[in-house]
């Protein structure tokens, strides 16, 4: 016969089990938010001054990534730009771009990407849409995106082609663009942990 401490254990224990099956159906099945690994990543810029490609990069950046490679359309994404930390190789050029005429850092320290959509696309591509955020103003924007397993991370390579003044990167005499070119490519290399 079963004592009232042992049909009281066992009621617990049919409520722990209980517990632990409603919590894993209603647990979401995208993968958890993964780490950035810092010292991989990359994000950089390609232009044209007077016609010959520039190359820059960004110094710091941050980005949260929860990506389920079996439910892409489950994944979300974004990332923060320091464009104080921009470097074009030349200490007077990154003090030049940080002026109102260019990112204004002052009002606009950061730049940000949010994710609102992600599908399969072909050959192990990622359709990815979201927001696009540079200097106080809002674009919709879409890229490929290719993700790869690496280890126990994964790296996530693409490239955003934009238009700069479309954000109001350039003003006054620098919306001329035959010294600047309005075309501007955001590449990035993200290697998670």
């Amino acid at each position: 016969m079963f004592t009232s401490l042992s049909i009281t254990r066992r009621k617990a224990a049919i409520a722990s089990g209980i517990a632990a099956l409603v919590a894993a159906v209603a647990i979401p099945a995208y993968a958890a938010l993964v780490k950035l690994d810092n010292a991989k990543s990359a994000v950089t810029i390609i232009f044209k001054q007077m016609n010959v490609p520039v190359d820059a990069k960004f110094k710091k950046f941050s980005a949260n990534i929860d990506y389920d490679s079996a439910k892409p359309e489950a994944s979300k994404a974004s990332v923060e730009i320091d464009l104080a930390s921009f470097d074009l190789g030349d200490p007077q050029y990154n003090q030049e771009v940080l002026k109102k005429e260019w990112f204004n850092t002052a009002q606009f320290p950061k730049a940000s990407f949010v994710s609102t959509a992600m599908k399969q696309g072909a050959a192990s591509k990622l359709e990815v849409s979201g927001k696009l955020t540079i200097k106080g103003r809002v674009l919709d924007v879409s890229f490929p995106l290719t993700v790869k397993k690496e280890g126990n991370g994964q790296v996530f390579d693409g490239s955003l082609p934009i238009k700069r003044l479309a954000f109001n990167i350039g003003e006054g005499e620098w919306k001329d663009t035959g010294m600047v070119a309005d075309e501007v490519v955001i590449k990035f290399h993200v290697v998670t942990q």
